[in-house]
């Protein structure tokens, strides 16, 4: 296989893969795209600081996940799927995915085929294997594979697990996830460990995570550093206060910020997720953040009626963006800053706009580049209470 430099050059783009939709772009105008974007939709509420790009904006998704078809030629693949269908095309190659991470997507579909293993269809309730994800520890090398099947038994699981580990020896762990429902969603709810201790660990922000299956962990390693180190800085921490990390989801924003904080709280809806925060702040001894399963809105609200503000908020909502109650909670608590870390400029303008309505002003935004060649971009704004309450 050639090596491919850019997605204009990406064979998958000729079969339909849609992924990249700058493909065709070079990436100092896309830069230039992204930031005029950003502008039309902030730049009403304060001004817009330059984009922060990659210096080198490929191979940078260190998660991938592929799904199983049938191909009458080939038998059994594993790949994308073609834009706006459910057409596999075959993982070969693609400039944005992890090289390692790929081949390990290649070993196992290899040693699927020589298990004999057949596609799941969840409306007929036969077959075996769905989808494959790959996660990649970029700092710490650090692999994990996690086949997703629909039913329980995986046969021949340990000539399976030997034959990946043979193909690809970088792997680290080997997880068997099981989703027997008829549903897009590719993760089911139970795991079983073939190989390794079920999860990797990377560094991040100076710290090390444990990532599992179903953690929350974002793709670009390189881009995610730049954005915390951002998100901190902005909240001017000096080492007197206190912080509550709203969405904390594993607490990686709130941990990285605890060693110039007095304390930080983690809220988060996900019990899964706070159990990996808690877990994190155990493995990296840092003994002045917890975390609480909450509704952060509510809590918010808690914390106004026992007169607990705090003084910074970290807040780093979906893609849909934060929700009226919450925000409205928020101007109840009153903290004297607020960092918005959004994945979704549009969906930040419109919460900004209810901000401002509580009491707050922005200082400034920031677009980081965390999916070169798409049109996905990330904003960090800074808002700070003008209204004293």
């Amino acid at each position: 296989m050639q090596p491919i430099m850019t997605p204009r050059d990406c064979p998958l783009r000729r079969k339909g893969c849609g992924g990249c939709q700058y493909a065709e772009i070079p990436y100092p105008q896309q830069l230039a795209r992204k930031q005029a974007h950003a502008r039309k939709l902030l730049a009403e509420w304060g001004p817009v600081e330059p984009v922060l790009g990659m210096e080198d904006p490929c191979r940078y998704r260190c998660k991938v996940t592929a799904s199983f078809a049938e191909d009458g030629r080939r038998g059994l693949v594993c790949g994308l799927y073609a834009k706006g269908s459910r057409r596999v095309l075959p993982a070969d190659g693609c400039p944005l995915q992890d090289e390692l991470a790929e081949q390990a997507v290649h070993a196992v579909l290899q040693a699927a085929r020589e298990c004999r293993y057949t596609v799941y269809d969840p409306m007929r309730r036969t077959g075996l294997v769905r989808h494959v994800q790959i996660r990649r520890g970029l700092y710490t090398g650090q692999l994990m594979v996690t086949l997703v099947t629909g039913p329980d038994i995986l046969p021949g699981s340990r000539r399976f697990a030997a034959r990946v580990r043979e193909l690809c020896p970088d792997v680290t762990t080997l997880v068997q996830n099981l989703n027997p429902r008829p549903t897009s969603m590719v993760l089911g709810d139970k795991c079983r460990t073939l190989f390794g201790p079920g999860f990797i660990e990377d560094t991040l922000c100076g710290l090390r995570f444990r990532i599992s299956p179903a953690s929350f962990y974002q793709v670009n390693p390189r881009q995610t550093q730049r954005l915390y180190e951002l998100a901190i800085r902005e909240a001017g921490l000096t080492g007197r206060e206190t912080v509550l990390d709203a969405y904390c989801g594993t607490g990686t924003i709130g941990l990285a910020a605890a060693g110039r904080a007095a304390q930080v709280l983690g809220v988060e809806l996900n019990a899964a997720a706070v159990r990996d925060a808690q877990a994190n702040a155990r493995h990296n001894h840092i003994q002045n953040a917890r975390f609480v399963c909450a509704d952060a809105g509510e809590y918010m609200n808690r914390l106004a009626e026992e007169h607990a503000a705090p003084d910074v908020v970290f807040m780093d909502p979906p893609r849909s963006g934060s929700t009226p109650e919450f925000l409205a909670a928020l101007g109840k608590l009153a903290p004297s800053r607020v960092v918005y870390i959004s994945c979704d400029p549009s969906t930040q303008a419109r919460d900004i706009a209810l901000l401002v309505r509580e009491g707050y002003r922005m200082v400034r935004a920031t677009p980081v580049d965390m999916f070169p060649y798409t049109e996905h971009l990330e904003s960090v704004a800074l808002l700070v209470r003008t209204e004293k309450r």
